[in-house]
């Protein structure tokens, strides 16, 4: 769809969690950015809960699906993306993001894998947490993301 063309892309890599990436598809649909899942999923595109959390906003998404990581570098080549990890060196305020940039997020269990984010450490941003804390929901962590990245279009498109 060329109305995604300039509007973020979510990645979620390995989503393991139904309800977090309907919840994810949710907001695709309410902001315009387009969804790219990176299998192997952990669930049935089909799930129950997935399509629950995401209501009847489908038909509002533009998704996109990958075999792995790989795929998706091969299919995007020169794409400039982000990798939210909290392993970042910058955290995801300190950084400009032009339109069209892809926000990458990992499992919930495990993040992303170590060889993406040493592939790419100029790349990671984190949200900052207090230390004795592991991660926050990926659902929630994508929202924090994606509302700075569209405040800093000033919500180019959005009422």
């Amino acid at each position: 769809m060329s109305e995604f063309k300039d509007n973020f892309k979510i990645v979620l890599v390995e989503p393991e969690i139904p309800p977090n990436t309907g919840n994810v598809a949710r907001l695709c649909a309410v902001t315009g950015c387009s969804l790219h899942l990176v299998k192997p999923l952990g669930f049935s595109i089909d799930d129950r809960q997935l399509k629950r959390a995401g209501l009847d906003y489908w038909h509002l998404l533009d998704v996109h699906y990958y075999e792995g990581w790989q795929d998706f570098l091969s299919k995007n080549p020169g794409a400039e993306f982000f990798l939210a990890t909290t392993k970042g060196g910058k955290q995801y305020h300190q950084i400009s993001y032009p339109p069209g940039s892809f926000l990458v997020f990992g499992r919930e269990t495990k993040g992303l894998a170590p060889e993406i984010l040493a592939a790419f450490p100029e790349r990671c941003i984190r949200l900052p947490m207090r230390q004795e804390t592991r991660s926050l929901n990926l659902s929630n962590a994508v929202a924090v993301v994606v509302y700075e990245a569209l405040r800093q279009q000033s919500f180019a498109g959005l009422v």
